[in-house]
């Protein structure tokens, strides 16, 4: 299995040369593509506020203003492209409505990439984060400093869920790389009974040797989780997000929150 193509949507500001050069990192070992997508705010969100038909000053200084933005922002994501050199990268600059093309992007993609910035709700990308994961269920990384997939540590969270799952299947290519997996469970705290042997026996079916770990004592999952990537060096942790409700998951917090807002290694999530 392998990855060819490697999104990573840019707001045309500060972060996205970060933003390509993680991409970079993660398409390098596969070849792949680095499809650089930019994502300006969106001159169809004014709309409902434009009334009747009818377009006053205001309006139409309003609209002038984020043409101007969105063309600003095109040229500095085309120079933060070129600044970062990766041969195999793509450009494409979305036009309204933009949430379309962003989803569209997303589906011809193998992964989406995006930094902590948006995965904790902050920035111009927050909303296309939240998209991306939740209503296209895309297997999305959160970039974070030292990221890189070749030879890396890789844990994989493991509770038998749907969420938990999907991400350890769409996350094979990335194992095959890594030099080492290890399935980390918390049966002590999931309500649901399941073996991480019989997720081991899957991943050795299709070549991938892991390692099997078992944390014992209870509490919180994704603090276990987070301790478990700190003691064994891990760089990205493999999991499933959003298995409760999302309003339920942001108003109550849950476990893909406490992984987006803690310190830790690179996240690879899928819903």
């Amino acid at each position: 299995m392998s990855w060819a193509r490697i999104m990573a949507p840019l707001a045309g500001g500060a972060h996205d040369v970060d933003i390509l050069k993680f991409a970079a990192a993660v398409a390098t070992p596969f070849g792949a593509e680095v499809a650089a997508v930019h994502a300006p705010a969106d001159i169809a969100d004014l709309m409902p506020w434009m009334g009747e038909g009818f377009m006053g000053g205001v309006q139409i200084i309003a609209m002038d203003s984020l043409k101007e933005a969105a063309a600003e922002g095109e040229r500095a994501a085309k120079a933060a492209v070129d600044g970062v050199g990766y041969a195999k990268t793509g450009f494409v600059s979305l036009q309204t409505p933009v949430w379309a093309g962003l989803s569209m992007e997303g589906r011809l993609s193998d992964v989406v990439l995006f930094d902590n910035e948006a995965a904790r709700g902050r920035g111009p990308l927050a909303e296309a984060f939240q998209q991306i994961v939740a209503d296209e269920q895309r297997p999305t990384i959160v970039a974070r400093d030292g990221l890189k997939i070749a030879g890396a540590t890789v844990l994989v969270a493991w509770d038998g869920g749907k969420e938990a799952s999907r991400a350890a299947r769409t996350a094979l290519p990335m194992l095959e790389k890594a030099g080492r997996v290890v399935i980390v469970s918390a049966p002590a705290a999931s309500s649901r009974t399941f073996e991480a042997k019989r997720l081991q026996g899957f991943f050795s079916a299709r070549g991938v040797e892991v390692e099997v770990e078992t944390l014992a004592d209870g509490g919180d999952a994704a603090q276990l989780l987070l301790s478990a990537a700190d003691r064994l060096g891990a760089g990205v942790l493999v999991a499933g997000a959003f298995g409760h409700p999302r309003l339920q998951e942001y108003i109550f917090g849950g476990t893909t929150r406490t992984l987006l807002n803690n310190d830790g290694p690179s996240l690879f999530l899928s819903h």
